[in-house]
């Protein structure tokens, strides 16, 4: 992961540069992501993830809205 916090459930990471998805659940240190109109997958290198905003900025942003 990042030199940052490690990603938790409902932020929303880059996995590859540009590529934007959420963290939707984490099954025995096994990262799962999603983007809107895809099914979720599996992270093949959950170091590679960054966050870019936590499920907290998230929510201030009104993306649950």
């Amino acid at each position: 992961m990042s030199a940052g916090r490690a990603p938790r459930v409902g932020d929303e990471v880059e996995y590859a540069p540009g590529r934007l998805a959420v963290v939707t659940d984490i099954r025995k240190g096994v990262f799962f992501l999603r983007q809107p109109g895809r099914p979720e997958w599996p992270v093949a290198q959950p170091d590679v993830l960054t966050v870019s905003r936590t499920r907290t900025q998230r929510l201030a942003d009104g993306d649950f809205g």
